[in-house]
C-alpha cells in the first residue's frame, strides 16, 4: 500500500480524511500540541518570525486555544502519519460585503520539508475546501510570500491567482 497514495477513505475517523492508507488529514486535537508547536515554529521561522522576531508565547497559546473554542471561527487541520504530524492548515470563516455566504481564509499552510512534493499540502488544501463547502462558503482564499515559489507551483494547480495586491499598516 502506497504511503503517499491519493485514495480518500470512505470512513474517516474523527472527522478526518485519509490520504492513502497511512496519512490522515484531521482536525487538530489537544494532545497534538507538542508536534503542532514544532510545525508552527518552523512555519513562522520560514517567514522570518524567529529568535528576536519570534511570535510572543502568548500569541501561540491564544492561537492554540482558539482551535478548541466553539465560538471562534478559527480551525486547524493536521496531516498525521502514524502519529507523526507532517503538516498543518489553519483557516478562518468570515463575513464579506460582497457575498451572503461566509468566506474561508486559509491563513497558514505548512508541511515538513521531508513531506513536500508528496501530496500532503494538496490534501490539506482539499480538506479545507471540503470544510468550506460544508460551511456553505462561497470561496477559499489565501496569501503567500512572493518568494515561496515551491508552494506557488502547487497553488497554481489548485486555485486561480488573484490580481489583487495586499497593503497593510502595522498599528
Amino acid at each position: 500500500m502506497a504511503l503517499w497514495g491519493t485514495r480518500i477513505s470512505q470512513q474517516p475517523s474523527e472527522g478526518g480524511v485519509e490520504l492513502g492508507d497511512e496519512i490522515l488529514i484531521r482536525p487538530v486535537q489537544p494532545s497534538d500540541f507538542q508536534q503542532w508547536k514544532v510545525l508552527w515554529d518552523s512555519y513562522n521561522a520560514f517567514y522570518g518570525r524567529k529568535d528576536e522576531t519570534a511570535l510572543p508565547e502568548e500569541t501561540t497559546q491564544m492561537t492554540w486555544s482558539r482551535f478548541f473554542d466553539a465560538y471562534e471561527p478559527m480551525h486547524a487541520l493536521v496531516a498525521d502519519h502514524s502519529c507523526e504530524l507532517l503538516g498543518l492548515a489553519h483557516f478562518i470563516f468570515h463575513r464579506s460585503t460582497i457575498s451572503i455566504a461566509p468566506t474561508c481564509y486559509m491563513q497558514d499552510l505548512y508541511t515538513l520539508e521531508s513531506a513536500r512534493g508528496k501530496g500532503v499540502g494538496r490534501a490539506l488544501i482539499e480538506q479545507v475546501y471540503r470544510r468550506a463547502r460544508q460551511a456553505g462558503s462561497s470561496r477559499v482564499y489565501w496569501h503567500t510570500h512572493e518568494c515561496n515559489k515551491t508552494a506557488m507551483k502547487l497553488y497554481d494547480k489548485v486555485a486561480e491567482k488573484s490580481r489583487f495586491v495586499v497593503y497593510r499598516k502595522q498599528m
